[in-house]
């Protein structure tokens, strides 16, 4: 997992509230075991005129015009501002896949479903939660300037604009570690490998019947 300092990045605004899962990455693209490859489904019935299956070429499929994504201003955009209870619906982790593989690092929202806020946090993406007046600022300037970028300092916890306004996030302490350090679950766990085989070799000494292989 990529570790999490400061990030400067282009602003994507998606101005809607209650934006579920199912909209993130529909429901065929779950039927991929792997993964990676999601990015080109991000908000898949959004961003194409056809309907998207797994494996489909991408690059051939007619695009909406009207999509915020598909609007050549916010291309490479790293940052996605979006409205209230973002990620509310199914608890599927193929949505923090999607967003961090089309080339997001972080979410600004006023509030976030529960399960997609820690999903996202296991998958190396930061989701901020700014008051409704911030994010109604952040959207109207990022509408009014094109090019509109913003900073995210994670150790200082500040959002900063191009003017130098600074917002405050919280983030617990153990999940600002994380992200700092580039450390998932397995990550955490491999910080203890030289533990890990040691245990494992005491044990196989104690128990040599368990390093028996089966025919």
């Amino acid at each position: 997992m990529d570790k999490f300092t400061v990030y400067k990045g282009l602003v994507a605004p998606l101005n809607r509230e209650n934006i579920d899962t199912d909209a993130i990455i529909p429901k065929q693209f779950l039927k991929s075991i792997q993964k990676t490859g999601f990015g080109q489904n991000l908000f898949d019935a959004w961003r194409y005129l056809d309907h998207g299956e797994p494996g489909q070429d991408c690059s051939s499929r007619p695009l909406n015009p009207d999509f915020v994504l598909n609007q050549s201003r916010y291309e490479q955009a790293g940052i996605l501002l979006a409205r209230k209870n973002f990620g509310c619906g199914s608890s599927r982790e193929h949505a923090p896949w999607a967003l961090s593989q089309y080339g997001f690092r972080a979410i600004i929202a006023p509030s976030f479903a529960d399960i997609f806020f820690n999903n996202c946090y296991k998958n190396g993406l930061l989701p901020i939660v700014l008051s409704e007046q911030v994010v109604d600022r952040l959207i109207n300037e990022t509408l009014a300037f094109n090019g509109y970028q913003l900073t995210i300092n994670l150790e200082k916890q500040e959002v900063v604009t191009s003017d130098n306004q600074t917002y405050t996030f919280d983030i617990t302490p153990f999940r600002k570690y994380c992200l700092l350090n580039g450390l998932d679950d397995i990550g955490l766990t491999l910080r203890h490998a030289d533990k890990i085989k040691a245990y494992e070799a005491e044990r196989i000494l104690r128990m040599p019947w368990l390093a028996t292989q089966l025919p």
